[in-house]
């Protein structure tokens, strides 16, 4: 008799430029060092798939809302949630959002890059190859899901938000990669992070990544649920991030210690953080 192995689904988003040159050097660094690329999301069991488009549902309802939530424009008060604007509006909305989202059966988790940082460290090392940088992000992200869905004994899926022809089928092209030849990081240097092999992406991960719109609900909730993580990297006291936290949303919060090397959310190129 077969055992059915649970399946788990990778919804990730991106957050930030993909563009590792469009700031260069320390001297052209923001004000406050916010400048990142990160893609990251939500890791949800797919039978509980339901339950989170349900209560993503009841969240619109309730607030009678027939749009996508979109994590920029809440913040901006923009578009079609200038309605924010109103104290009054802002003051219960962001409390109950946040209550909606750390009452979801998700796993948050992500790659964050410090894009100066980046552009710093690999600028001399690989020149033209910078552009790599959302390969590695990539990379990262999900050898960290495929670890973690292994470790439950799963499979994982993955869907991400289009944001361009081109950068739809480099992910696409990412993962056929990582599925034939393993990880694109030196070897020398990565084997304390004990990598994971073809043959393992192609035992844990079933088929191709698959494009999705911001209709998607789980979607919108990995669009949310970045922002944070990613701040988080400059601000670790950043409220939202210390809820996701404190209701042990993020990834770190549900594995074992000595796992947190391999599968903890990943915060690369930051003073101190490698």
């Amino acid at each position: 008799m077969t055992i059915q192995k649970s399946k788990y689904i990778l919804c990730f988003d991106d957050s930030g430029s993909r563009d590792p040159d469009r700031v260069a050097t320390a001297t052209l660094i923001r004000d406050d060092k916010m400048d990142w690329f990160a893609l990251g999301g939500i890791l949800v069991k797919e039978e509980d798939v339901k339950t989170v488009v349900r209560q993503h549902q009841l969240f619109l309802q309730k607030w009678n809302i027939d749009y996508d939530l979109h994590s920029t424009k809440i913040r901006g008060h923009h578009g079609k949630f200038a309605w924010l604007n109103k104290k009054e509006n802002s003051k219960l909305f962001y409390p109950e959002l946040g209550q909606f989202l750390v009452s979801l059966p998700i796993i948050c988790m992500a790659c964050v890059i410090h894009r100066p940082g980046y552009v710093i460290r690999y600028r001399e090392k690989y020149n033209d190859r910078l552009w790599f940088m959302c390969r590695t992000t990539f990379s990262i992200l999900v050898e960290r899901a495929a670890k973690y869905v292994d470790k439950q004994g799963g499979k994982l899926e993955i869907i991400f938000e289009g944001s361009g022809k081109k950068e739809d089928s480099d992910i696409i092209q990412y993962l056929r990669s990582l599925k034939s030849t393993g990880n694109p990081f030196n070897p020398s240097t990565s084997q304390d992070y004990r990598p994971f092999t073809a043959e393992d992406y192609s035992r844990v991960i079933i088929g191709e990544p698959r494009r999705k719109t911001k209709a998607n609900p789980l979607l919108q909730i990995a669009d949310l649920i970045l922002y944070p993580i990613a701040k988080s990297g400059y601000n670790s006291e950043y409220p939202p991030y210390k809820e996701l936290r404190k209701h042990n949303k993020i990834i770190d919060c549900v594995i074992l210690p000595e796992d947190k090397p391999f599968m903890s959310v990943k915060y690369s190129c930051f003073d101190g953080k490698i």
